[in-house]
């Protein structure tokens, strides 16, 4: 399937790119929006990060018929600030994240995110990685599967699903994508079975999360992102559940807000808290009904950014 950069326009206007400025992706992927950044920069440079190395290769290829002002770095964007920090690289003019898994890694059967393909469970986006969705499956507790089917998937029947991964795995391991959709479908209501769109997607959903530990990786780079950007340096972050959103929503909302001070107090204009950051777009972004049209997998994701203003 063909590999779409969602809300490529929107993201690029959102970050305003400068010639000269100092740009970060902090998920390469198949590099879509990492080319167009690079294609705007002059004197400027991008950093790219990516957990996989394939992605990289294959960016590389098309970032190089761009140009050569770019560096990747095969790392969490969550040690964004450590790893440019290793290269003398302190404030930047732009970063970018699009925390969606890229369609290459989907339809690559042999990853094993997807239900649609039968392949081993796997699920690492960093193949290097010590945790698979098999060890997940496998070896965590009834209560550890009820608690990442609850909290990561917000799967309302967590409880029945966690049960029968446990009683199936106490005759024989479970190995692939297709067994665990078994199971998954065995205990679910035929009501559900039935409704649009696939039964076994918030299943699959809290455990790639939890193997690739995606959550906490936001949770740092949100808790850090701030202290990189220069003064009028931007932000934008593409999410696709709720779980993201909430998290940069919440925490673009606290950088750009001051503690309420009541009216009736008298101040003088100096004794006026300001934020340091003001919110790009107050109502969230999101995918154009033509793009939509192009590639249905935009439909979840929103849109957030945010400017340092001092």
């Amino acid at each position: 399937m063909k590999h779409y950069s969602v809300m490529l326009l929107e993201t690029l206007d959102l970050l305003s790119i400068k010639p000269n400025g100092i740009y970060v992706d902090g998920t390469l992927g198949r590099g879509g929006h990492s080319c167009e950044i690079l294609k705007r920069l002059d004197q400027g440079h991008l950093y790219c990060f990516d957990l996989d190395l394939q992605a990289i290769e294959e960016s590389k290829q098309r970032l190089d018929e761009v140009g050569n002002n770019y560096t990747c770095i095969h790392a969490n964007f969550a040690d964004m600030k450590k790893c440019l920090a290793q290269l003398n690289v302190l404030q930047v003019d732009g970063i970018l994240l699009d925390l969606g898994v890229s369609s290459p890694q989907f339809d690559e059967s042999t990853r094993g995110f997807s239900y649609r393909s039968d392949a081993k469970l796997d699920m690492r986006m960093n193949q290097e990685g010590s945790l698979t969705a098999y060890d997940v499956v496998n070896q965590y507790s009834f209560q550890d599967l009820y608690r990442i089917l609850t909290v990561y998937g917000q799967e309302k029947f967590a409880k029945h699903i966690a049960r029968a991964i446990e009683n199936y795995r106490k005759h024989k391991p479970i190995e692939t994508t297709f067994e665990l959709v078994d199971i998954v479908k065995s205990v679910l209501p035929a009501k559900v079975l039935s409704s649009k769109g696939h039964p076994c997607k918030q299943t699959f959903q809290a455990i790639r999360i939890e193997v690739n530990q995606e959550l906490e990786s936001l949770k740092k780079f949100l808790n850090e992102f701030d202290e990189l950007l220069k003064e009028c340096g931007r932000c934008a972050i593409i999410t696709f559940h709720s779980l993201e959103d909430r998290l940069v929503k919440e925490k673009f909302q606290a950088l750009s807000s001051v503690k309420h001070v009541d009216k009736r107090i008298p101040l003088l204009p100096n004794q006026v808290e300001e934020a340091n950051f003001r919110l790009l777009n107050k109502k969230v972004i999101i995918a154009t009904q033509e793009e939509l049209e192009e590639n249905k997998r935009s439909k979840p994701a929103k849109l957030r950014g945010i400017e340092r203003l001092r």
